[in-house]
């Protein structure tokens, strides 16, 4: 069997979204539920890994990550929202990402009635780097404050008050301890849009904009189809 590598796996989503976009899938049809057809995605693309003779380290609850060997989680969602919830463990994520990379399906699915079946179109399959997982407008800002250079104590200063106005947290000790940090370590750009909840809501459309025209952020494949 061949180690599975995040260059593969890239390479293997691409063929898999390929495959998936055109195949008739019965069990689907007049299904709505996202979180029923990412289930069932991200089980058919694991079986696909197989058949392939990959070996890589299975997901499961105790880690959270569907290949905890690659540092990578699978995300499936329609192109009509293009968005999903991910475990929050702290505020630094929004800063300096999630810890992991992505590998994001987004997909329109189509119900045929006279068949009975449903097929998963890919729209857009994107890999995101870890670096790249942070929030778009939180990174975007706190560099520029870093960029625009002063003394550490004022760029602490505005790193802190810029956070405190997006509301990251309202412990300020914590906030404090971030503020010192991204100034000793400026963050990555990230491109998602990261919004609070009882769990993180990643938004994905700015990653299917900038996919293959930033570093961290690869296309994976795109439908040759309108959506």
């Amino acid at each position: 069997m061949t180690e599975l590598t995040t260059d593969l796996l890239r390479r293997e989503a691409s063929a898999f979204s390929g495959v998936e976009s055109t195949y008739p899938e019965p069990s689907l049809f007049g299904v709505s539920d996202g979180k029923a057809i990412g289930t069932y995605l991200e089980h058919k693309f694991r079986a696909y890994l197989n058949r392939q003779g990959y070996k890589f380290a299975m997901g499961n609850p105790a880690n959270g990550l569907d290949f905890p060997g690659l540092d990578v989680d699978i995300k499936v969602t329609s192109i009509k929202q293009p968005q999903s919830s991910c475990p929050f463990r702290s505020i630094r994520q929004k800063v300096y990402g999630l810890g992991y990379s992505l590998l994001v399906f987004i997909y329109d699915k189509k119900d045929n009635p006279k068949e009975r079946v449903a097929v998963l179109r890919m729209v857009n399959t994107v890999f995101v780097d870890a670096a790249q997982t942070a929030d778009f407008q939180m990174t975007q800002g706190l560099r520029k404050i870093i960029a625009d250079g002063g003394g550490e104590d004022a760029m602490r200063d505005d790193v802190m008050a810029f956070m405190e106005a997006r509301s990251l947290t309202s412990d300020e000790g914590e906030l404090r301890a971030l503020a010192a940090d991204v100034v000793a370590k400026t963050p990555e750009q990230g491109y998602l849009t990261i919004s609070p909840a009882l769990q993180w809501r990643l938004q994905y459309k700015r990653i299917m904009e900038k996919a293959g025209t930033v570093d961290g952020v690869h296309s994976v494949y795109v439908s040759s189809a309108s959506v």
